[in-house]
């Protein structure tokens, strides 16, 4: 009988826990109370496995591509052409990469599948599987192949990054549909809830909105398979980061999710090795409706809620002083105090955690996100 074991590890470890929790509460004996600072603070450690928890070469994924549904008129909703935002990315033109700068975040842009060519730059990334996905209300949105090959480049991309942190972020037009669109299916939330902008959304684009999506759930009514559910709605952005979080998660990385896209690529990669969700704080750049509903699929909130209405990515740069903050709390060793040990105990099992590999990509592979 073939034994399995998931490819990412979970973070649940009783012990560590507990240590980290006595840490902090003789930390608040002087200096009190910080609030959420310090749940944050145990799940750091937790992620880490270790009682103090050190991050390095924060990164900025910003995946881009164009997706089909766009034909049908979602550029009303976004006039900025995908190609335009990205070039605004490059130089420097938007608040992230001001904050990202500011705060000491590399930014690099992926081109999982953008319809323009765009001139090289020692910023962007090109990993194009084609120039968009096609029309999901006419056919599959892409090929399992298409969607697998996403993801071997994100693994990629996410095993050759320098620094243990990640920002991930997806942009282009209909990115936010097609997230939607992944969303709804693989966890049975309405699409209307997920497309929602405000209470004050104009109805005739939320109703011409519905026809686009409900058309493309009815054509693929019969699909649930996670990777199955990427191919047929989903952009190649969200297939990428599929891939960076499972890798990341497997190499015990925290990740940093910002946005409708960014979540949708969670939903799928949780699908197929659970325990990623242990790795990932939540982030949010603008108070979309749907986003409320995608972050409550997770039971999670954003760590700051500013208000903000800009480009996904943008409050995970503010965020990340948060972050650095509640680590400090567990390794900043103030004068005359006994730094301590990094574990207080060696771990029981001694065992690492797998490489993970694209599901269904081996034939006589054991189930998606699971090795013997």
């Amino acid at each position: 009988m073939l034994t399995t074991r998931s490819l990412v590890a979970p973070t649940t470890n009783p012990l560590l826990e507990q240590a980290l929790r006595d840490k902090l509460q003789r930390r608040n004996e002087a200096g009190g109370s910080l609030g959420e600072l310090e749940p944050l603070a145990v799940r750091l450690g937790l992620m880490q496995n270790t009682l103090k928890p050190a991050f390095h070469h924060p990164q900025v994924l910003v995946c881009a591509a164009d997706h089909g549904l766009a034909v049908d008129g979602l550029e009303a909703a976004d006039p900025r052409r995908t190609a335009d935002t990205v070039r605004l990315l490059l130089e420097r033109q938007l608040p992230l990469t001001v904050f990202a700068r500011t705060q000491g975040m590399a930014v690099q842009v992926v081109d999982c599948g953008m319809a323009d060519e765009l001139p090289s730059h020692d910023r962007l990334l090109v990993r194009k599987i084609a120039h968009g996905t096609r029309n999901a209300r006419a056919t599959v949105a892409m090929s399992v192949a298409q969607a697998q090959a996403a993801m071997r480049a994100g693994m990629e991309i996410a095993d050759q990054l320098v620094g243990n942190v990640t920002v991930l972020a997806g942009v282009g037009t209909g990115a936010h549909e097609s997230a939607a669109l992944v969303l709804s299916r693989l966890t049975d939330c309405a699409v209307r809830d997920l497309v929602m902008s405000s209470p004050e959304m104009d109805t005739d684009r939320l109703a011409q909105l519905l026809v686009i999506l409900q058309g493309a759930q009815g054509r693929h009514r019969d699909i649930s398979e996670p990777v199955e559910v990427l191919a047929a709605f989903g952009g190649f952005e969200v297939a990428v980061m599929v891939g960076v979080m499972l890798m990341a998660a497997s190499k015990r990385h925290l990740l940093m999710i910002d946005g409708l896209p960014a979540c949708a690529a969670l939903m799928v990669a949780a699908r197929i090795a659970q325990p990623v969700t242990d790795y990932c704080v939540f982030c949010r750049s603008h108070n979309h409706l749907g986003l409320d509903q995608a972050l409550n699929l997770f039971r999670a909130s954003a760590l700051l809620e500013l208000g903000m209405d800009s480009t996904d990515g943008t409050g995970a740069t503010l965020a990340w002083p948060l972050v650095q903050s509640a680590g400090a709390l567990l390794t900043a060793v103030a004068d005359g105090e006994d730094g301590g040990p990094s574990r207080p105990l060696p771990p029981s099992d001694g065992q690492e955690p797998g490489r993970p590999s694209v599901p269904g990509s081996d034939p006589g592979s054991a189930p998606a996100g699971w090795a013997g």
